[in-house]
């Protein structure tokens, strides 16, 4: 069963958000090669909020999202992106229906 989840990171100011894109960034990189089993990890900037991201994550299953949190890359980025942000908020989310990317066996 697809697993999922919605975190909402608020930034100290302008500058520690530019930072913490930064540090995302590099981090998704290794989510782009080195993850199969994390379907779609998004970074948004809600309108009119300019220090406020907004990830939207969805994993294959909940051990793909364990696997997610283990790896070198996401731990780099969970010890450092305490210090530009004031407020963490995360919400999990277990599938109910929708349209999302098929996982990796079925394509």
């Amino acid at each position: 069963m697809p697993y999922g989840l919605v975190v909402r990171f608020t930034a100290q100011d302008a500058e520690a958000a530019a930072d913490f894109d930064r540090l995302a960034s590099q981090t998704l990189e290794g989510i782009r090669t080195q993850e199969p089993g994390t379907l779609v990890y998004v970074n948004h900037i809600p309108e009119d909020e300019p220090n406020v991201r907004v990830f939207y994550e969805l994993y294959e299953n909940r051990a793909a999202f364990e696997q997610h949190e283990e790896q070198p890359h996401v731990q780099r980025f969970l010890a450092e992106r305490e210090q530009f942000l004031v407020s963490t908020e995360v919400t999990f989310l277990n599938e109910v229906a929708g349209k999302r990317p098929a996982p990796a066996q079925e394509r």
